[in-house]
């Protein structure tokens, strides 16, 4: 089993330096690039290889980089800015590569900024990410050092600079335009769209925002082509996925792995199955903010359609198992904790109703609950559903709330009809 991002990270040695990195082929990828394919076929080969975003969003990558203005008359400069935010309660995989090999990285950055034309790129990082902190910036000095960044680039015409940019530490950094915001030295709130920022991002400039997983993943396509990226999955995404599973399994963490595996192969192989004296109760697929799935659940295929069809998101692909000794409620009440501190309050329904929602567990967990809270909270996961709310911070927050009050009602009531947690 081919595992592309992760072949060269191995548990307890240091990061790859450029000197280890190029004895594994590292930057023959933009070697061939600089010198032999134009932007456009770059675009192309990534938009064939079905390569999906990995933050979530499951967008097609070549595409995204197609919306990009090209040519003479495009505005200039553009960027091209790496999210390594990853604060997603239960997401851990991209700290796996940030720590490991940042190379992989900065190689995927300079060609995806070669192929939209990007003379300006950013690691948009998460604050508390020390070590890959201080592996990026000793490998962008390497990198620089090497003539893999800066001007004329391999003699071919084409520059790139890279700045690491260390977040604040805010939840909302994860969504792209409240990222550029805080790029701009301003409140990290979201931006209406259009326009997108693939025509007006940074800076009123043509912008892309990839994960650091999508990102990682370029320099393989380029290396091996489509065909192989494709046939690397076992459903119609492309590639590999770096698959997380925590939570009391006997042995939790990230897994790189053919897009497509089964949810029960990444729990009961993988992580090892449950935990002694403890069933699974329930799953959430792709971090906090998707929808629970149960154990009548753990055969779907964990890609993007497949989950969706089940009833929720494959987001990042990072798993938190639910056991039978924990409450559904106080687990939700804990997210909810969660999104309620970290809306960004540019809108009303996430501002004044994740709080809210918040009140009526915390009431419920302390024995205050009362029979029409259920109702409310049904009613509050409308209200601050897709569509209402000016970003998907809310929406999110509403699918483990959503889908527990189907999945462990009677959970609920008995909290409402015994006055206490019976966990």
């Amino acid at each position: 089993m081919e595992r592309p991002l992760t072949q060269n990270i191995h548990a307890g040695r240091q990061p790859l330096t450029l000197k280890e990195y190029t004895a594994t082929g590292g930057y023959t990828a933009l070697q061939q690039v600089l010198k032999n394919m134009t932007p456009g076929e770059v675009q192309q080969l990534v938009q064939e290889s079905r390569l999906k975003g990995r933050g979530g969003a499951g967008f097609n990558t070549g595409m995204k980089w197609s919306f990009v203005p090209m040519g003479e008359d495009a505005p200039s400069p553009k960027y091209l800015i790496a999210n390594a935010d990853e604060m997603e309660p239960g997401t851990f995989k991209d700290r796996l590569l940030l720590e490991g090999n940042p190379h992989q990285l900065i190689e995927g950055m300079i060609i995806a900024a070669y192929a939209i034309q990007a003379n300006i790129s950013y690691v948009f990082l998460r604050w508390a990410y020390k070590k890959a902190a201080q592996a990026l910036e000793q490998s962008i000095r390497e990198a620089y050092h090497a003539g893999w960044l800066g001007k004329n680039i391999m003699n071919a015409g084409f520059s790139l600079d890279m700045y690491l940019h260390t977040g604040a530490g805010r939840y909302m950094c994860g969504e792209e335009t409240a990222l550029l915001n805080a790029l701009e030295g301003k409140r990290a709130t979201p931006r209406a769209k259009p326009p997108f920022p693939q025509v007006s991002g940074l800076f009123g400039k043509p912008t892309i925002v990839n994960n650091v997983e999508t990102l990682c993943c370029i320099p393989h396509i380029v290396n091996k082509g489509a065909a192989w990226f494709q046939n690397l999955s076992y459903s119609e995404d492309g590639g590999t996925k770096i698959y997380g599973v925590s939570g009391k399994v006997n042995n939790p963490g990230a897994w790189e792995l053919p897009m497509g595996v089964t949810m029960r192969e990444l729990v009961e192989e993988h992580a090892g199955g449950m935990k002694k004296g403890y069933r699974l109760k329930g799953v959430l697929p792709g971090g906090a903010s998707t929808d629970f799935l149960t154990e009548q659940h753990l055969d779907i295929k964990m890609d993007f359609k497949s989950v969706t069809a089940a009833g929720s998101r494959l987001g990042t692909g990072t798993m938190v198992v639910m056991d039978d000794a924990t409450c559904p409620v106080g687990f939700v009440h804990n997210l909810q904790h969660f999104f309620a501190q970290e809306s960004c309050g540019w809108c009303t329904p996430c501002r004044e109703g994740l709080p809210w929602v918040e009140k009526i567990l915390w009431a419920i967990e302390e024995g205050r609950g009362k029979e029409e809270d259920i109702e409310l909270l049904q009613m509050h996961t409308q209200l601050l559903g897709p569509g209402n709310t000016f970003c998907a911070l809310a929406p999110g927050a509403m699918e483990p709330l959503q889908s527990a009050i189907k999945y462990y009602r009677e959970d609920f009531d008995r909290h409402i009809r015994e006055k206490k947690c019976s966990y």
